[in-house]
């Protein structure tokens, strides 16, 4: 079974080699998804909006690969500051408080300063 290669158009993914998504039979794997709006490479400076982008960039990916949020098995939200995790719940509920994939949260620094928030999903139909 081969691999469906899923890009953003983000030149990060050529630099740094990797792709948006891969679908592979009844999975979707989307990489970590930072807040930028990848149409005009603008990041917001707040997490509530950061987010929001990551959750369009998310289901548009996901979108292209046959998946939607409802498919969503699978996150990993790593946060720069655990200061802004209240301000980012009501973001998450938004998203996926109907659909409550397994989740894990991590508290660390990212590649830029202004990036705020990176949302990882993993997504099965079947």
């Amino acid at each position: 079974m081969k691999a469906r290669l899923i890009s953003s158009g983000s030149s990060f993914e050529k630099t740094m080699g990797y792709s948006r998504a891969v679908v592979k039979g009844n999975w979707c794997f989307v990489s970590g998804v930072t807040g930028y709006d990848y149409s005009s490479m603008v990041m917001p400076a707040g997490i509530v909006d950061q987010a929001r982008n990551c959750f369009a960039t998310i289901a548009a990916v996901l979108g292209e690969g046959g998946f939607s949020l409802t498919d969503v098995v699978r996150v990993q939200y790593t946060v720069t500051d655990s200061a802004l995790v209240d301000e980012l719940a009501p973001v998450l509920e938004a998203f996926l408080g109907d659909i409550r994939p397994a989740a894990t949260m991590v508290i660390a620094s990212l590649i830029r300063p202004e990036m705020l928030v990176e949302i990882e999903a993993t997504a099965f139909r079947g």
